[in-house]
């Protein structure tokens, strides 16, 4: 028995470029092509295990990532080094890739900025004006703990893997004993409880079992989507911390439908 599973948190492989770009603090007109294919070849290990639909394109970029690699190692003779030194510039393979980067960039800021225009506009009512301090200082505080996206999250399951050392040994097939995401949702609530509210991303995942890890991982993302949980992470490449944000919060039938 196969099973598939599709997620609407990562938005493309150009979307994963930039993440990296600046998790690592890289210049984006200048690109170490090398140090960049390494780090999102580990992120397409992580997708595969998740076996995404849209893995596919990821794929499509990995491979052009490695394209303009290969380009970059070829030796140049020099008997062409006259022929080549006043175009050398229109030559770099990555000037393609890096003008997607920039365009996508542009419209990325772009959308961000009209989100945050709508957010805006949201709370402007055509009525009496009224105190907001208090619905503004929470919604400041939830800000301050939402930094870490799903290519963190995505970075930090690659990692328990290896920790785990799953990255042969993991099987294809589906036990009988079905886990939905729904009870899977409700079995890491209850974790967290004991844990006082709070533990460390790897805690999650005490189960060796390839099934398991991936509805779990994906059961975690639900319910950071749904602001069950918040993941904090005090620098970069640092571990994450889940913390449990509806101290209250209790688990009914019909909760995750």
């Amino acid at each position: 028995m196969s099973y598939e599973v599709k997620v609407d948190a990562f938005e493309g492989p150009l979307d994963l470029l930039l993440h990296l770009i600046h998790r690592l603090e890289i210049d984006i007109y200048d690109i170490p092509v090398s140090q960049i294919t390494t780090q999102y070849m580990e992120h397409i290990r992580a997708l595969q295990v998740l076996e995404l639909n849209e893995a596919s394109e990821y794929l499509v970029m990995a491979a052009t990532l490695l394209a303009i690699k290969s380009k970059m190692l070829l030796p140049v003779h020099e008997g062409e080094m006259d022929d080549i030194s006043f175009d050398l510039e229109e030559q770099d393979p990555r000037d393609e890739l890096v003008s997607r980067l920039v365009e996508y960039r542009k419209f990325k800021e772009a959308s961000g900025k009209l989100k945050e225009l709508e957010e805006n506009r949201s709370v402007i009512f055509t009525k009496a004006p009224m105190d907001l301090s208090e619905f503004q200082a929470d919604a400041q505080a939830e800000n301050v703990d939402l930094e870490v996206n799903a290519f963190d999250m995505l970075g930090a399951f690659q990692k328990m893997l290896r920790r785990k050392q799953m990255k042969a040994p993991l099987s294809a097939r589906v036990a009988r004993h079905e886990i939905s995401i729904k009870d899977q949702m409700s079995s890491i609530v209850g974790r967290l409880k004991l844990a006082k509210g709070r533990t460390p991303f790897t805690e999650l995942f005490p189960s060796n079992d390839k099934t398991v890890l991936v509805i779990s991982f994906l059961s975690v993302l639900e319910l950071m989507k749904r602001q069950v949980i918040q993941v904090e992470q005090e620098k970069n490449f640092t571990d994450l911390m889940v913390e449990l944000k509806k101290e209250e919060w209790e688990y009914e039938d019909d909760s995750f439908e």
